[in-house]
């Protein structure tokens, strides 16, 4: 089924499920970046404008990232913890972004969502949704839902066109990470409708002074290891700067792989970026927190999260050396001599 015949058929469904139902809840990742944002804003504007539907919408995690935080202040978003959810009160649950038993979003295990619309490899659990739209191919789960309203004949206003139009070009990186057609054609009808100087205010967001101290032991701590970059940053309260760091390590130029771990809410958070897209991160992810964690991503990019069970400083540096060990055997440097990346 061609695309524009995939989302006819998914927004006649969707909108068969909204009908008759009054509160719509909706998910989006732990610690949510701006294409999990932006898609669920998306869903909320398409469940009012379909079907008239009341929308909260919910997280785990923090909001931490500079641009996150501009954009949920742009947004006015009233973004509401699962912990204070009683997901009783619904008609509807939803997931976007972010898939059940991912390991990477605070709905409980013993909720099932009705809905999931997300861009990563459809997971076991997920097809037990009654309405499900996977689309691994596309490079932000935002394009789904751009082309959701395109075929509601729903215009967005221009706060939304922004967010749509940055957690694209976000998630995609300006389109230079495994970016297809429906992402171009996405951007191309959002940019006429986008506040583009808020755009560049989100892009800028203002970061606390901690940050600075985070980057630094960052950098501190970094090793190289043949074509890799890891570091660790301990315990963190701001679950994104982990992402963060992988991302801005992958800017060396004689690299093409980086990791990054951090510990945050009993679990130890893994980030590995690459350079190569023949490069499979989400496998490589995988075989690192295998029977131990649950992981995922892409071809370029992939997290991961392993419970802390006794939570102590012994327990996580052995951890993190295991973690270290599976990682290098998995891109092939495990033999390879290691050095700082900056002298002390």
């Amino acid at each position: 089924m061609k695309g524009a015949e995939k989302t006819s058929a998914k927004l006649q469904k969707l909108t068969e499920l909204l009908t008759g139902k009054a509160y719509l809840l909706v998910v989006v990742q732990d610690s949510p970046d701006p294409d999990s944002l932006a898609a669920a804003v998306a869903l909320r504007r398409l469940a009012k404008g379909l079907a008239n539907l009341q929308c909260s919408l919910a997280y785990g995690g923090t909001v931490g990232r500079g641009e996150n935080r501009a954009l949920v202040k742009y947004l006015s978003l009233n973004l509401r913890p699962c912990s204070e959810i009683d997901y009783d009160k619904f008609d509807l649950i939803a997931l976007v972004d972010t898939q059940p038993g991912t390991g990477n979003n605070s709905l409980p295990e013993t909720v099932l969502p009705e809905i999931v619309i997300d861009h990563h490899p459809i997971r076991r659990q997920t097809r037990m949704v009654p309405f499900t739209d996977i689309r691994s191919g596309y490079g932000a789960t935002a394009t789904i839902l751009v082309e959701y309203l395109i075929e509601a004949g729903i215009t967005p206003d221009t706060p939304l066109a922004t967010a749509l139009l940055y957690g694209i070009r976000s998630d995609t990186q300006d389109l230079g990470r495994e970016a297809g057609r429906p992402d171009i054609e996405a951007i191309e009808f959002l940019y006429p409708f986008a506040n583009k100087r808020m755009l560049s205010i989100i892009q800028r967001g203002k970061v606390p002074r901690i940050y600075y101290q985070m980057l630094a032991d960052a950098l501190r701590n970094a090793r190289v290891q043949g074509p890799a970059i890891i570091t660790e940053l301990g315990d963190v309260d701001n679950p994104d700067m982990i992402a963060e760091v992988a991302d801005l390590l992958l800017r060396e130029d004689e690299t093409t792989w980086t990791m990054c771990t951090g510990c945050w809410n009993d679990k130890l958070l893994i980030s590995i970026r690459t350079s190569e897209e023949s490069n499979l991160a989400e496998k490589v992810m995988r075989h690192m927190v295998a029977r131990r964690g649950t992981g995922g991503g892409h071809l370029t990019y992939a997290g991961g999260q392993i419970p802390l069970i006794e939570g102590t400083k012994q327990e996580r540096e052995r951890l993190e050396k295991q973690i270290e060990r599976r990682f290098f055997e998995a891109i092939g440097a495990a033999d390879r001599p290691g050095a700082r990346l900056v002298s002390a």
